[in-house]
């Protein structure tokens, strides 16, 4: 067992964890956050991506170990008072949903592209969530949304 040290939502623990215990298994069973689906297990569908530092990562392919002294940012953690962002909004305007599987990921890879390009073309979207697989949408939705979002204020708030 290995201690660790992580700030999740906002939130401090402190842990004991196997070594080889995915990042995507500690926020689900151990801490019961389960907005951040696990998908594939392989790192190719992005379900499962979240923020480490900031940075969006796919959580199945983090151990939480590497996640020691981070900070985690999940789906669930970006409401405020119970308000969504204008991200989440726009994916609820735009409809950029079907089943709704690989929007936790799809919202926190596109938190992402906005924080480093905050006016991206369709392209650009397109590129920077190539790495989210969505099997019922045809994704038109969901680059709108992102497209949406980015003339709104704070978008990743």
């Amino acid at each position: 067992m290995t201690r660790i040290s992580v700030k999740v939502d906002g939130t401090a623990y402190e842990d004991e964890v196997e070594p080889r215990l995915l990042l995507v298994h500690y926020l689900r069973d151990r801490l019961g956050l389960t907005g951040t689906p696990i998908g594939c297990d392989t790192s190719s569908c992005g379900a499962c991506t979240v923020e480490l530092d900031g940075t969006s990562v796919k959580s199945c392919s983090v151990l939480t170990v590497q996640a020691d002294g981070c900070e985690v940012t999940t789906v669930q953690g970006l409401a405020r008072r119970g308000e969504w962002t204008p991200l989440q909004r726009a994916f609820h305007e735009q409809h950029a949903l079907q089943c709704g599987y690989c929007t936790p990921g799809m919202i926190m890879a596109a938190r992402d592209l906005l924080r480093e390009n905050p006016d991206p073309d369709a392209d650009e979207v397109r590129e920077a969530l190539e790495g989210n697989m969505c099997r019922c949408t045809g994704y038109q939705n969901i680059v709108r949304a992102v497209l949406a979002a980015a003339t709104s204020e704070e978008v990743t708030a």
